[in-house]
């Protein structure tokens, strides 16, 4: 156990403190994350005064020497700091301990350090967030303490100060989340290219933010003789260029192919461009968990489909049963309010609740249509949800996933139960369903029930069992007024049945997030897929970096994570694309 107990002379505290300093400076070149740089920082413990005795204290000098300049970056009560390694192991690796400390622990390592010791990692402290701020390795919003040494006039309103805060700090904000989205996409091109991938990009947010087209912002660029702006072939081509490995031709037009090879360079599209938007939410999500905050909590996330139209009718004779040649594979039909529609579907799963509502992934769909070929390829949404969860797992520990009741299938429940994951689903009601409802109705007082132990199998073998929830539906034109929930809970409670079918309502934020993203989706005729996917997933991409925006600027103003967004996503778009322009 390292200690020295020999007292440190008072005029090596600056010393000490700017040596940690320069090593945390090097460390901000390298590392994009400040819990990163903590857990890397080098402290020497022999000019540090701890007059604990080294051998008998389980937690030695250096490892609470770094817990001390992470409470006081972040302006912490001892107890706070407790708590949060009690709760987050990997903020407790990372700080250097193999086990939890107690309050007390903390209370007695500290008041056992000298003046001078305090007084050296103190000032250690300031000079490492002060370095993080100036890097970009940290928003200045998740650093409580005063770097500058400004104060507020006590007299100034707290909506002024709200603003003046927006304001001063959202252009910097901005730049943060775009860099770690925007970075992470490349198109791969010639070095004497004529156009950036940024200023491409920047054309793309503009198309997002006008409702645009590549041909409508080309033409804009023409008129407007913005020199920075490209035609719109040029546009098109770089966007299919995201899409499209390193190295690999595709000489026939995609939409022209065989179905299978266009599901086979389907996949490799996804693989490409799936790469930079998974690259980009880690580094989201590193951001917003400085120091892992999902590890304390309770993580539920929402699966679900979303179509993104397509105007265009499959069929050259429906009544003779003969489709159009080159109609594209990844479009489907589906029911719209009763309306027969086309589009292009892909999955998501985000984090919903209490957390920030981030996009972990993104799945494109092929899903068998009436028109294709009987033995066309498809994807089952098991394998679907699948892949989902093995993506967001990566991210964070997932506790509870939440799906509509499209997704009511053995083989997704029986993937998701696998993964040690509570699930929630409302289910089609069939006939044992409304025996059961019947039994409810015929109960004075009672207006909920369970079924206990319904098996589930999978190749005709039992898997696993889960509890059918039946509530009165809030919709009142719902058939029998009752809905009927299904979750892989143990042996649900009646007292619990209205929280658990309540608690399903997060998933309402998966709906809201839709509608932002397809807010922000172009508009395009094209019928190659590259473009397509490439739209939905930058327009997810967007979304996520408006979420992280609005995020770091509560976070500075001290909103309430779950408050209505400061920052509006169309702000957000125009400021993305200032920013690049600045920046160009």
């Amino acid at each position: 156990m390292e200690s020295n107990l020999t007292p440190s002379v008072p005029d090596d505290a600056p010393a000490l403190a700017g040596a940690i300093v320069v090593h945390a400076q090097k460390l901000c070149e390298s590392r994009d994350h400040l819990w990163r740089v903590l857990s890397e920082l080098s402290i020497p413990t022999d000019p540090l005064t701890d007059r604990r005795q080294a051998s008998s204290v389980d937690f030695g000098t250096e490892p609470m020497a770094r817990v001390y300049i992470y409470q006081t970056i972040y302006d912490l009560a001892q107890s706070e700091v407790a708590d949060r390694l009690q709760n987050r192991p990997s903020l407790l690796k990372g700080l250097g301990l193999d086990r939890t400390p107690s309050q007390q622990n903390l209370s007695y390592a500290w008041s056992q350090f000298s003046h001078q010791t305090k007084t050296a990692l103190e000032a250690a402290a300031r000079g490492i967030a002060i370095e993080a701020r100036d890097r970009d390795v940290i928003s200045e919003a998740l650093i409580p303490i005063d770097l500058d040494g400004d104060d507020v006039d006590d007299d100034t309103d707290d909506q002024t100060v709200s603003r003046a805060h927006v304001r001063e700090h959202g252009t910097k904000v901005v730049e943060l989340a775009r860099r770690h989205g925007f970075g992470e996409f490349d198109s791969d091109r010639a070095d004497n290219r004529v156009y950036e991938d940024e200023q491409i990009l920047d054309l793309f947010s503009e198309a997002c933010l006008t409702k645009g087209s590549a041909h409508s912002e080309g033409e804009a660029g023409w008129f407007l003789d913005q020199n920075d702006v490209c035609d719109d072939s040029t546009f098109l081509r770089v966007i299919k260029q995201f899409a499209t490995p390193p190295d690999e031709d595709v000489a026939v037009p995609v939409q022209e192919q065989q179905i299978e090879d266009i599901v086979a360079f389907t996949e490799l599209y996804r693989e490409e461009l799936l790469r930079a938007f998974e690259e980009a939410t880690e580094n989201i999500l590193e951001t917003i968990r400085h120091e892992d905050p999902f590890d304390d909590r309770h993580v539920v996330a929402a699966v679900d489909f979303t179509k993104v139209p397509y105007h265009v009718w499959p069929w050259i004779d429906k009544d003779e049963g003969i489709p159009k040649a080159e109609y594209p594979p990844m479009v489907s039909g589906y029911k719209d309010d009763g309306e027969i529609k086309h589009g292009y579907t892909f999955a998501t799963i985000t984090i919903v609740g209490n957390e920030v509502p981030i996009i972990l992934g993104i799945e494109p769909v092929k899903e068998h249509s009436d028109w294709e070929p009987a033995d066309a390829p498809s994807d089952s949404k098991g394998e679907v949800v699948d892949v989902l969860l093995e993506t967001a797992q990566q991210y964070v520990d997932l506790d509870e996933v939440l799906l509509d009741q499209g997704f009511y299938s053995n083989d997704v429940y029986a993937n998701i139960h696998e993964r040690g994951l509570v699930y929630t689903t409302p289910v089609p009601k069939y006939e044992d369903d409304y025996e059961a409802i019947k039994k409810i109705q015929s109960k004075d007082g009672i207006d909920a029930a369970v079924k206990h132990g319904v098996p589930f199998a999978v190749d005709g073998e039992r898997h696993h069992t889960a509890e059918f929830l039946y509530v009165p539906a809030t919709d009142e034109d719902a058939e029998g007024n009752y809905a009927v929930f299904v979750t892989n809970r143990d042996h649900v409670a009646p007292e619990e049945i209205t929280h658990v079918t309540n608690s399903y309502s997060r998933r309402w934020d998966i709906e809201n997030q839709y509608k932002s993203v397809k807010s922000f989706l172009p508009k395009t005729s094209s019928k190659d897929y590259r473009v397509r996917l490439f739209s939905f997933v930058f327009a997810a991409l967007l979304y996520n970096l408006w979420r992280l925006t609005d995020y770091l600027v509560k976070v500075g103003i001290d909103r309430e994570i779950r408050s209505p967004p400061v920052v509006t996503a169309r702000t957000f778009v125009r400021a993305v694309g200032r920013s690049l322009r600045q920046g160009g």
